[in-house]
């Protein structure tokens, strides 16, 4: 099986989900796992399907035929798995331009890899402004404790409070 990630666009509407879906599985692939968001109007996401390669020549025309996406398709390559140790940890602090570059140097820095983002902006009246908020995977480097990237995200500044949760990768 190859394995493939889509990442798609669009203005959205109702049942993109569902096109994608349909043309998948008439195609044979699975669905593997996926992050789609609504953002300022837009359809976006990113999917990860297995497909024998027989099918890949037609899945691709019939995902170019979805009207209203625009598709692109990139071959995994063929990467072990290693056991890891991954570190979630979830930020909330007052939002602020830079925040994202901030925690995303410091996780680089101090040798980690971010396997997953999702960050969203609310309204804070209660704490006069806007709140930042986000969960991520970071995988860390070999030996490394959890304690040392924590430490350093609660440096970037005084009103960011971090929670972590650790796991082991599968």
């Amino acid at each position: 099986m190859q394995h493939l990630v889509l990442t798609v666009i669009g203005a959205d509407k109702t049942g993109l989900v569902k096109a994608l879906s349909e043309t998948l599985n008439q195609n044979e692939a699975n669905w593997l796992a996926s992050n789609l968001s609504h953002l300022s109007g837009y359809f976006a996401g990113v999917i990860e399907v297995a497909v024998v390669e027989a099918n890949i020549q037609k899945l691709t025309q019939d995902l170019a035929n979805i009207e209203g996406l625009t598709i692109s398709i990139h071959r995994s390559n063929d990467v072990e798995v290693l056991s890891q140790q991954e570190l979630e940890f979830v930020i909330t602090g007052n939002d602020r331009r830079g925040i994202v570059q901030e925690l995303s140097s410091v996780i680089s820095h101090k040798g980690a890899n971010i396997m997953s983002f999702v960050s969203t902006h609310q309204s804070a009246p209660n704490w006069g402004g806007e709140l930042f908020h986000a969960v991520a995977k970071v995988v860390l480097p070999p030996g490394m404790s959890p304690d040392v990237i924590v430490d350093a995200l609660e440096q970037i500044a005084t009103d960011i409070i971090v929670d972590i949760e650790l796991e082991k990768a599968s």
